[in-house]
């Protein structure tokens, strides 16, 4: 069996990576027809983001409750969008089904990413911890590589474009 290529725990404490005084860089909704599934802001420690600068914090406030499984399998989808190769995420996949949980209406997901890792927050909660270099910026791409598939979004999200 294939040893996993990447280090990563899922750690249930109140770790702090310094991420308080973070200002907002750019907000956007995303929807879907006609419903609105999340709110999502992007966050930085001086407002402006950067691509080689971390940390950064990703805040998505969802709108309509969502199952983990569903969340999990959109990630992956996503991912399949950018092309990035599975062997480069289907690691991941057990690990996100185990710590997300299932979204109520006004619940929010927070990632935070720096040079050493990144951290996932459940309503203002650490529910864990991905000590993998690689994970965050793989993640963080779905809403922010140039290759999205939501390029208003993304707009919105690096503050180049208000609606």
């Amino acid at each position: 069996m294939r040893i996993l290529s990447f280090c990563f725990l899922i750690i249930f404490s109140n770790l702090s990576w310094g991420t308080d005084n973070f200002k907002e860089v750019g907000s956007a909704r995303f929807s879907y027809f006609f419903w609105d599934i999340y709110d999502s802001k992007l966050l930085t420690p001086t407002g402006s983001y950067n691509e080689s600068e971390w940390p950064i914090q990703l805040q998505i406030t969802y709108l309509r409750d969502i199952k983990a499984k569903a969340l999990v399998e959109s990630t992956q989808e996503q991912w399949q969008h950018l092309n990035v190769p599975s062997q480069n995420y289907q690691d991941y996949i057990p690990m996100l089904l185990t710590m997300w949980p299932d979204i109520k209406e006004g619940d929010s997901l927070t990632l935070t990413v720096n040079e050493n890792g990144s951290m996932f927050h459940f309503n203002n909660e650490m529910i864990g911890q991905v000590q993998d270099q690689d994970f965050g910026p793989l993640f963080a791409a779905i809403w922010l590589s140039e290759g999205t598939s939501e390029p208003e979004l993304r707009a919105r999200l690096l503050g180049l474009s208000e609606k």
